[in-house]
């Protein structure tokens, strides 16, 4: 997966485009209604079944440390305009804690986990803000200035947070119980250890400054995509130091112009989806936190704790699965699903069930049509794959979702959500097309991407 363009596959995409702008949309009446069903998604959250499971798992994680942030982070990228009014202002408020959690921890303290790695501050630092400029959900940021006059940003971990980020990991047991009633999927202990292992490599920072400074160097030099770079001598398993940039955040970006959030748009589809697709890895942490606007207009991206790489086989069994839902192949789509064993030939889903549940969840990749990604219709996408209790998918509440694709999905749902937070409008098709069927790009964007590539 070079990302290559072969023209035998070419041609073939050309005519799947017609079979999917066309007969799907006449004979499966998958219009931009069907992306999300944002009503059916209220009605979902309506129920009283949901709304105390959702309180309670909330409420659960409110006892957690740097999981339970990073949870809230995910969350606050949703719409709890969907949930019934009588209950937004109690989501609102727990999610704001563990969006919130970060400890309050004195500058006192995060020095010495910071001197305890690298030595006194003046022997590597000429300077040192001692006011932290962001907080992450296992630590915070510092910006410094380096002996060579570079300034940089400094990541220190939260005193402790190794211990109390372990024994939420020991948790995810307990929370297997209360998902099994939502999403049995949920509870495997397959999918559970692969959560477990991914967000326990957010406590690794070598690794993490060998992953970035790697990214780093694949972007050096894009016209439109930023990645700081790991300053490897002064990172250490409790210290991350990286270039800094000096950015406006993502809530500045969400005030600019329509055309501006859009030319973003495509730039955050293209970092978090397309990577993924034509190099088997990506940034699993697709947050509006780590997206930042830089001086020069190029869009800085950060936060590689959540790094991850895919057997090629998996991505191309995502890749099959989509292509056939975009090209009205039900029947194909469950074929595929029922040979991997996520859907049980014995539980009464029908291949026309599955089509819809994936058009509900991922249709913004596959309907050629300009959309503009609204926070309820994000949401929604997110209700319908984590939740799918609708009477259409009931069925679907079985599904087995294999471990190896949990991080991709939420890589895809998070994006998408943090799309519906810019409102961004765009054929999400055409850029997709790159990776579904290796078309060249028709963006001008896409273009001089891959003259970079």
């Amino acid at each position: 997966m070079t990302g290559r363009v072969r023209g035998g596959r070419v041609a073939r995409g050309g005519r799947l485009g017609k079979l999917a702008a066309g007969q799907a949309l006449r004979g499966a009446g998958t219009r931009v209604q069907m992306i999300g069903r944002t009503e059916e998604a209220r009605r979902i959250l309506a129920e009283r079944s949901t709304l105390q499971a959702a309180q309670q798992l909330v409420t659960v994680l409110g006892g957690m440390k740097g999981a339970a942030m990073k949870l809230g982070q995910m969350l606050s990228v949703l719409e709890v305009d969907l949930i019934p009014e009588a209950h937004r202002e109690m989501f609102r408020a727990k999610l704001a804690e563990l969006r919130d959690r970060a400890p309050a921890v004195d500058f006192a303290a995060m020095r010495t986990v910071i001197e305890d790695d690298l030595g006194p501050l003046s022997r590597v630092f000429a300077d040192f803000d001692e006011t932290p400029v962001a907080a992450a959900s296992i630590g915070q940021v510092y910006r410094a200035t380096l002996h060579d006059g570079r300034t940089v940003a400094v990541k220190a971990k939260y005193p402790g947070v190794d211990d109390a980020v372990a024994a939420d990991m020991r948790n995810l047991e307990f929370f297997s119980r209360l998902w099994k009633s939502a999403l049995p999927s949920a509870a495997d202990g397959g999918v559970l250890d692969e959560i477990a292992r991914n967000i326990g490599t957010e406590l690794d920072y070598v690794r993490e400054a060998r992953t970035q400074h790697r990214a780093a160097a694949r972007f050096r030099g894009h016209p439109y995509i930023v990645v700081p770079d790991s300053i490897e001598e002064f990172c250490a398993p409790h210290v991350l130091v990286t270039e800094f940039i000096d950015g406006s955040p993502f809530e500045h970006i969400r005030t600019l112009p329509a055309a501006d959030r859009d030319r973003i748009g495509e730039l955050i589809y293209r970092f978090y989806i397309t990577g993924l697709f034509t190099d088997a890895e990506f940034c699993g942490d697709p947050h509006p936190g780590n997206m930042l606007l830089a001086a020069d207009g190029r869009i800085g991206f950060v936060d590689f704790g959540l790094y991850h790489r895919m057997d090629p086989r998996h991505v191309e069994f995502e890749r099959t699965a989509l292509r056939a839902a975009a090209e009205n192949r039900p029947r194909d789509l469950y074929d595929l699903w029922t040979d991997r064993g996520i859907i049980d030939p014995a539980a009464g889903v029908t291949p026309q069930e599955c089509f819809e549940y994936v058009w509900a969840a991922a249709g913004w990749h596959l309907l050629d049509e300009e959309i503009t990604i609204t926070p309820e219709l994000a949401t929604a996408a997110v209700v319908h794959a984590v939740d799918p209790r609708s009477t259409d998918f009931r069925g679907m509440r079985r599904q087995l979702l294999p471990p190896e694709h949990v991080f991709s999905r939420r890589a895809d749902l998070l994006t998408f959500a943090a799309l519906g937070q810019l409102g961004a409008t765009g054929n999400w098709h055409r850029i997709a097309r790159e990776w579904l069927y290796d078309e060249p790009p028709v963006t001008e964007i896409g273009r001089r991407s891959r003259l970079h590539a």
